[in-house]
């Protein structure tokens, strides 16, 4: 037998006709068929037709049989042979009955394939056409489901139907089973008014156009107040590491260049508290013009000899400050602050929401540990009664004056007053008849969402003081300790620079930010108009793009009515000059200002801008960087590149990063501009 069995393994057997193999087929096909009655029944069908119909086919004989029905050996075998069966259809996670489904579905699978194979006789194609022909006839017979009740249901009807079919089946895991199936119900539809609303963004800033190009011959005479705030720097730089450009009223062009220290010339002593250098350049973004670059140093007062300081915070505790870079924030920066006072400087502090309080009475610097704990009592909640905090922050400096020395409330807030006062004009008028007691108001800004730039503008350039962001504890850092000397002790009060231009010069000119501290020519000599002030060590800078006499850049046509021009003497003093600077100030106690003037010559010009010194270069970058995020038409063709190689040769000493991060600002900008580059 053993033999034989080896003799017909050796045989090869006959090879299968095409027609053959083509019957095989359908009769497998049919016999498939016509055992699961259900041919018409798609995988994933909401009626289970064909998992119930392998079940049955396993579950019925044997429930059926009458030796096992009604006995208890029914109950011996058929109930563990059941739980089996039940484990054997649910495992690898797979929800009841799917396993089956697994096989079917396999099947079909197999079915499909041999059912697509293509045939190479021609009988084989005619009997798979055959084939395919009835089963989409049993198809066509399919009863058709039950109608929507309503064309608003249809939708949600489909929907549901898909669901279905697409989670039967569960996707294959990676060791072979069925992956759990996550449900059978369609997701919900999140109607549109359901989703929640984005915030609100109530953030103000001041309008200001920028500043025109002038006629020298109608309008030789420019005037404006000094501005040694950095607010909008901040803001700028925080947008831009956010991801976005800011916003083109949020830019302040003089605020971006007056944000970096320069090693302008000094005064020699504090009898002339600063002293102003001028120096004129070929213009990079305009072939046709030149830039008339003013810096003004004022005099740094040594620590040691610094007077003084009686200073009051004015924190705001409202509901509004309840976020990490606000009241936090602003905690950590008042504690940097009180680190770099002397001991015998004085803080007091004032909080505000419902309504003021004060937290602290005026107390030693030597007592540290006093003024820390009440800083980190500090909890936010309540509207916010801006107006009422500053009353009480002046009650209490005027409390603790010290003459001869600082006397300065510091306003930490995000300027949302919304209870008492609070409109701009409202607010300025209560600042403006306060500072007539001698003490000087700042404002520290923070947090986004509501920031209110526009009213804390208002406030410091009503108070004699100076506004700042603070978006970083970095930034407190710098604005609170580093520059410690300059934010706290004045060394001159209501600064004014008044240009005057020479028409046998100069035809135009145009003055590169300060467009919110413009002043009218007469405002230059009344002592009674209020301008910014500048403290201990401050740089301001201040730049004209002027446009020489005969230049192919003259923008503006002659005047047809106009008077000849009277040429000037040769012999007259003043015909070597293309402009005269006069500088206006008061002493942080006086009453009456001063005068300091500077002629502008030839001898102060450069052939070339990469001749000028690097803090010139450097300003110019940041003045063109400024322009173009706040949208000057001038600086259209001149290229964020450009600024970028501008500003990286002329980088200098950068002890601190500031000229660094400044290049990778622009990088920033260029990215998010995209083809406004």
């Amino acid at each position: 037998m053993r033999d034989d069995f080896e003799k017909l393994s050796g045989l090869t057997p006959p090879k299968a006709s095409a027609e053959a193999r083509a019957r095989a087929l359908a009769a497998a096909m049919q016999s498939f068929d016509e055992a699961e009655k259900n041919s018409s029944a798609t995988q994933g069908s909401s009626f289970p037709v064909r998992q119930s119909s392998i079940f049955n086919r396993i579950w019925s004989p044997i429930m059926n049989r009458k030796l096992l029905a009604g006995s208890a050996l029914a109950t011996l075998l058929v109930v563990p042979a059941a739980a089996f069966l039940t484990f054997e259809l649910t495992r690898d996670g797979a929800p009841f009955g799917e396993r089956a489904q697994e096989i079917a579905l396999k099947d079909e699978t197999r079915k499909d394939e041999k059912r697509q194979k293509p045939e190479p006789q021609a009988t084989a194609k005619k009997a798979v056409a055959e084939e395919r022909a009835r089963q989409e006839a049993k198809t066509v017979e399919t009863p058709v489901a039950a109608p929507v009740e309503s064309e608003a249901a249809a939708p949600a009807a489909d929907a549901m139907a898909n669901s279905v079919a697409r989670d039967s089946v569960a996707p294959l895991s990676a060791t072979g089973g069925m992956q759990p199936r996550m449900t059978f119900l369609p997701a919900p539809v999140v109607q549109e008014e359901m989703q929640p609303a984005p915030e609100h963004n109530r953030e103000r800033f001041g309008k200001a156009e920028s500043n025109p190009v002038k006629s020298v011959v109608t309008d030789p005479v420019s005037t404006f107040s000094v501005d040694v705030d950095t607010a909008s720097y901040a803001f700028v730089r925080r947008s831009l590491m956010e991801g976005q450009l800011p916003e083109r009223d949020a830019v302040r062009v003089e605020e971006m260049v007056n944000y970096f220290p320069y090693d302008w010339p000094r005064p020699e002593s504090a009898a002339q508290p600063f002293k102003a250098t001028v120096t004129v350049t070929p213009t990079p973004w305009n072939g046709g013009t030149r830039l008339m670059h003013v810096a003004i140093k004022g005099y740094d007062v040594v620590r040691t000899q610094a007077p003084k300081a009686n200073l009051v915070f004015l924190i705001d505790v409202s509901g509004s400050m309840d976020e990490p870079d606000k009241l936090p924030l602003l905690k950590g920066a008042f504690r940097l602050l009180v680190e770099k006072l002397k001991p015998e400087d004085t803080v007091s502090i004032v909080t505000y929401a419902g309504n003021a309080g004060t937290v602290l009475e005026p107390t030693a610097v030597k007592d540290k540990a006093k003024i820390l704990a009440a800083i980190d009592t500090l909890q936010p909640g309540g509207s916010t009664a801006g107006a009422e905090g500053i009353d009480a922050a002046y009650a209490l400096a005027e409390k603790a004056f010290v003459k001869g020395g600082v006397n300065r409330v510091m306003l930490a807030t995000d300027g949302d007053f919304n209870v008492g006062p609070s409109s701009d004009e409202d607010l300025k008028r209560l600042i403006e008849e306060k500072r007539k007691s001698g003490i000087f108001l700042s404002v520290l800004g923070f947090g986004r969402g509501n920031y209110n730039d526009a009213l804390m503008q208002t406030i410091a350039q009503n108070g004699n003081g100076t506004a700042a962001y603070i978006d970083t504890l970095a930034e407190a850092q710098k604005t609170l300790v580093e520059e410690a000397g300059s934010s706290l002790f004045p060394i001159a009060k209501d600064v004014k620079l008044q240009v005057e231009f020479n028409p046998a010069a100069i035809t135009e000119y145009r003055l590169i930010g300060y467009e919110t501290r413009a002043l009218k020519r007469e405002d230059f000599n009344n002592d009674k108009v209020d301008a910014g002030d500048i403290g201990s060590g401050h740089s301001v800078t201040a730049i004209y793009e002027v446009t020489p006499k005969g230049s192919p850049a003259v923008l503006n046509d002659d005047l047809r009515y106009a008077e000849a021009e009277k040429p000037v003497a040769e012999a007259s003093p003043n015909s070597g000059e293309l402009a005269f600077l006069k500088i206006r100030y008061k002493k942080p106690d006086g009453d009456k200002s001063e005068l300091i003037t500077t002629p502008v010559t030839e001898a102060n010009t450069v052939p070339a801008l990469v001749e000028a010194p690097e803090d010139v270069r450097f300003s110019v970058a940041v003045a063109a960087f400024g322009q173009k995020l706040s949208g000057v038409t001038a600086l259209a063709d001149y290229t964020y590149d450009a600024v970028i190689d501008l500003a990286a040769a002329s980088k200098g000493a950068d002890p601190f990063g500031y000229r660094s991060e400044f290049v990778n600002l622009v990088r920033l900008a260029k990215g998010l501009g995209g083809s406004k580059n």
